[in-house]
Protein backbone atom coordinates (compact mmCIF):
# COMPACT_ATOMS: atom_id res chain seq x y z
CA UNK A 1 0.00 0.00 0.00
CA UNK A 2 1.54 3.28 -1.13
CA UNK A 3 -1.17 5.53 0.38
CA UNK A 4 -3.52 4.61 3.19
CA UNK A 5 -6.36 6.88 4.20
CA UNK A 6 -4.89 10.16 2.99
CA UNK A 7 -7.56 12.82 3.36
CA UNK A 8 -6.75 16.44 2.67
CA UNK A 9 -8.51 19.54 1.32
CA UNK A 10 -6.42 22.06 -0.55
CA UNK A 11 -8.17 25.34 -1.27
CA UNK A 12 -7.83 27.41 -4.42
CA UNK A 13 -4.87 29.77 -4.11
CA UNK A 14 -3.16 27.66 -1.46
CA UNK A 15 0.49 26.58 -1.65
CA UNK A 16 0.89 23.19 0.04
CA UNK A 17 4.30 21.58 0.50
CA UNK A 18 4.43 17.84 1.18
CA UNK A 19 7.46 16.55 3.04
CA UNK A 20 8.43 12.96 3.66
CA UNK A 21 11.27 10.53 3.27
CA UNK A 22 11.77 8.44 0.14
CA UNK A 23 9.00 5.89 -0.23
CA UNK A 24 6.59 7.79 2.03
CA UNK A 25 3.93 8.16 -0.71
CA UNK A 26 4.51 11.73 -1.93
CA UNK A 27 5.09 10.88 -5.59
CA UNK A 28 2.22 8.39 -5.63
CA UNK A 29 -0.08 11.07 -4.25
CA UNK A 30 0.94 13.49 -7.01
CA UNK A 31 0.62 10.84 -9.72
CA UNK A 32 -2.93 10.09 -8.58
CA UNK A 33 -3.74 13.81 -8.36
CA UNK A 34 -2.40 14.31 -11.89
CA UNK A 35 -4.52 11.37 -13.20
CA UNK A 36 -1.42 9.40 -14.27
CA UNK A 37 -2.17 6.61 -11.75
CA UNK A 38 -5.62 5.39 -10.77
CA UNK A 39 -6.28 4.95 -7.05
CA UNK A 40 -7.61 1.58 -5.91
CA UNK A 41 -10.31 3.34 -3.92
CA UNK A 42 -11.21 6.76 -2.62
CA UNK A 43 -12.19 10.04 -4.25
CA UNK A 44 -10.25 12.97 -5.58
CA UNK A 45 -11.78 16.15 -6.94
CA UNK A 46 -9.98 18.91 -8.77
CA UNK A 47 -11.94 22.13 -9.25
CA UNK A 48 -14.99 20.05 -8.26
CA UNK A 49 -14.31 17.52 -11.03
CA UNK A 50 -14.14 13.86 -9.96
CA UNK A 51 -10.99 12.56 -11.65
CA UNK A 52 -12.49 9.07 -12.11
CA UNK A 53 -15.64 10.36 -13.79
CA UNK A 54 -14.03 12.97 -16.04
CA UNK A 55 -10.23 12.59 -16.11
CA UNK A 56 -9.78 14.51 -19.38
CA UNK A 57 -11.60 17.57 -18.04
CA UNK A 58 -9.62 17.37 -14.80
CA UNK A 59 -6.33 17.02 -16.74
CA UNK A 60 -6.91 20.35 -18.47
CA UNK A 61 -6.75 22.04 -15.05
CA UNK A 62 -3.43 20.40 -14.09
CA UNK A 63 0.22 21.18 -14.72
CA UNK A 64 2.46 18.35 -13.48
CA UNK A 65 6.25 18.23 -13.21
CA UNK A 66 7.80 15.00 -12.00
CA UNK A 67 11.19 13.33 -12.22
CA UNK A 68 10.21 12.57 -15.81
CA UNK A 69 9.86 15.92 -17.59
CA UNK A 70 7.69 14.35 -20.35
CA UNK A 71 9.77 16.00 -23.06
CA UNK A 72 10.67 14.53 -26.43
CA UNK A 73 14.45 14.35 -26.46
CA UNK A 74 14.86 14.78 -30.23
CA UNK A 75 12.76 17.95 -30.27
CA UNK A 76 13.89 21.42 -29.24
CA UNK A 77 12.24 23.29 -26.36
CA UNK A 78 10.18 25.29 -28.89
CA UNK A 79 9.02 22.14 -30.68
CA UNK A 80 8.17 20.41 -27.41
CA UNK A 81 6.13 23.38 -26.24
CA UNK A 82 4.41 23.72 -29.63
CA UNK A 83 3.34 20.08 -29.33
CA UNK A 84 1.94 20.57 -25.82
CA UNK A 85 0.38 23.88 -26.88
CA UNK A 86 -1.62 22.02 -29.54
CA UNK A 87 -2.66 19.34 -27.04
CA UNK A 88 -4.08 22.00 -24.72
CA UNK A 89 -5.37 24.39 -27.41
CA UNK A 90 -3.28 27.21 -25.93
CA UNK A 91 -4.38 30.54 -27.41
CA UNK A 92 -1.55 32.62 -28.89
CA UNK A 93 0.78 29.71 -28.20
CA UNK A 94 3.83 31.11 -30.02
CA UNK A 95 3.94 34.25 -27.87
CA UNK A 96 3.35 32.24 -24.71
CA UNK A 97 6.12 29.77 -25.63
CA UNK A 98 8.69 32.49 -26.27
CA UNK A 99 7.71 34.37 -23.12
CA UNK A 100 8.09 31.22 -20.99
CA UNK A 101 11.41 30.21 -22.56
CA UNK A 102 12.73 33.71 -21.91
CA UNK A 103 11.46 33.46 -18.34
CA UNK A 104 13.21 30.16 -17.64
CA UNK A 105 16.44 31.39 -19.25
CA UNK A 106 16.37 29.26 -22.40
CA UNK A 107 15.92 31.83 -25.16
CA UNK A 108 19.37 31.08 -26.62
CA UNK A 109 18.90 27.31 -26.43
CA UNK A 110 15.30 27.33 -27.73
CA UNK A 111 16.21 25.53 -30.98
CA UNK A 112 18.72 23.01 -29.57
CA UNK A 113 17.58 19.39 -29.19
CA UNK A 114 16.60 18.61 -25.61
CA UNK A 115 18.84 15.50 -25.65
CA UNK A 116 21.86 17.84 -25.44
CA UNK A 117 20.59 19.42 -22.19
CA UNK A 118 21.73 18.81 -18.61
CA UNK A 119 19.25 17.66 -15.96
CA UNK A 120 18.81 21.26 -14.81
CA UNK A 121 17.99 22.50 -18.33
CA UNK A 122 15.50 19.64 -18.73
CA UNK A 123 13.84 20.88 -15.54
CA UNK A 124 13.68 24.42 -16.93
CA UNK A 125 11.90 23.25 -20.09
CA UNK A 126 9.66 21.09 -17.90
CA UNK A 127 8.70 24.13 -15.84
CA UNK A 128 7.79 26.01 -19.03
CA UNK A 129 5.70 22.99 -20.15
CA UNK A 130 3.85 22.91 -16.82
CA UNK A 131 2.95 26.61 -17.02
CA UNK A 132 2.16 26.68 -20.75
CA UNK A 133 -1.61 26.06 -20.60
CA UNK A 134 -2.10 28.24 -17.49
CA UNK A 135 -3.33 25.44 -15.20
CA UNK A 136 -5.32 26.14 -12.06
CA UNK A 137 -3.50 23.33 -10.19
CA UNK A 138 0.29 23.04 -10.34
CA UNK A 139 1.78 19.77 -9.05
CA UNK A 140 5.55 19.64 -8.63
CA UNK A 141 7.51 16.57 -7.52
CA UNK A 142 10.98 17.57 -6.28
CA UNK A 143 11.16 20.47 -8.78
CA UNK A 144 14.46 21.86 -7.45
CA UNK A 145 16.44 18.79 -8.54
CA UNK A 146 19.29 19.90 -10.79
CA UNK A 147 18.40 23.59 -10.74
CA UNK A 148 21.07 26.21 -10.12
CA UNK A 149 20.45 29.17 -7.79
CA UNK A 150 19.13 31.43 -10.59
CA UNK A 151 16.68 28.78 -11.79
CA UNK A 152 15.49 28.17 -8.20
CA UNK A 153 14.76 31.90 -7.84
CA UNK A 154 12.94 31.95 -11.19
CA UNK A 155 10.81 28.94 -10.23
CA UNK A 156 10.00 30.43 -6.82
CA UNK A 157 8.98 33.74 -8.42
CA UNK A 158 6.76 31.92 -10.96
CA UNK A 159 5.08 29.91 -8.20
CA UNK A 160 4.51 33.00 -6.05
CA UNK A 161 2.94 34.77 -9.05
CA UNK A 162 0.75 31.73 -9.73
CA UNK A 163 -0.54 31.66 -6.15
CA UNK A 164 -1.13 35.44 -6.22
CA UNK A 165 -3.22 34.85 -9.37
CA UNK A 166 -5.37 32.30 -7.49
CA UNK A 167 -3.66 29.12 -8.70
CA UNK A 168 -3.10 26.20 -6.34
CA UNK A 169 0.37 24.69 -5.89
CA UNK A 170 1.21 21.32 -4.36
CA UNK A 171 4.94 20.68 -4.15
CA UNK A 172 7.03 17.86 -2.71
CA UNK A 173 10.60 18.37 -1.57
CA UNK A 174 13.17 17.17 0.92
CA UNK A 175 14.49 20.71 1.34
CA UNK A 176 12.76 22.28 4.35
CA UNK A 177 13.98 25.81 3.65
CA UNK A 178 12.89 25.84 -0.01
CA UNK A 179 9.68 23.97 0.75
CA UNK A 180 8.55 26.37 3.45
CA UNK A 181 9.67 29.54 1.68
CA UNK A 182 6.36 30.26 -0.05
CA UNK A 183 4.09 27.58 1.38
CA UNK A 184 0.87 28.61 3.06
CA UNK A 185 0.60 25.13 4.56
CA UNK A 186 2.80 22.06 4.93
CA UNK A 187 2.10 18.38 5.55
CA UNK A 188 4.30 15.41 6.31
CA UNK A 189 3.58 12.01 4.75
CA UNK A 190 5.00 8.88 6.33
CA UNK A 191 4.19 5.31 5.28
CA UNK A 192 1.30 6.47 3.15
CA UNK A 193 -0.41 8.55 5.81
CA UNK A 194 -0.43 12.24 6.61
CA UNK A 195 1.12 12.36 10.07
CA UNK A 196 1.36 16.13 10.48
Amino acid sequence: TALAGVSIDVQRGEFLTLFGRNGAGKTTFLKIASTLVRATYGKLRIEGIDIREDPEHARRQIGFLSHNTYLYRDLSPVENLQFFGRLYDVPDAENRIHTLLERVGLRRRASDPVRSFSRGLHQRVGIARVMLHDPSLILLDEPYTGLDANAVETLNAMLEEAVAAGKTVVLTTHDLELGLRAATRAAIIDRGKIVF
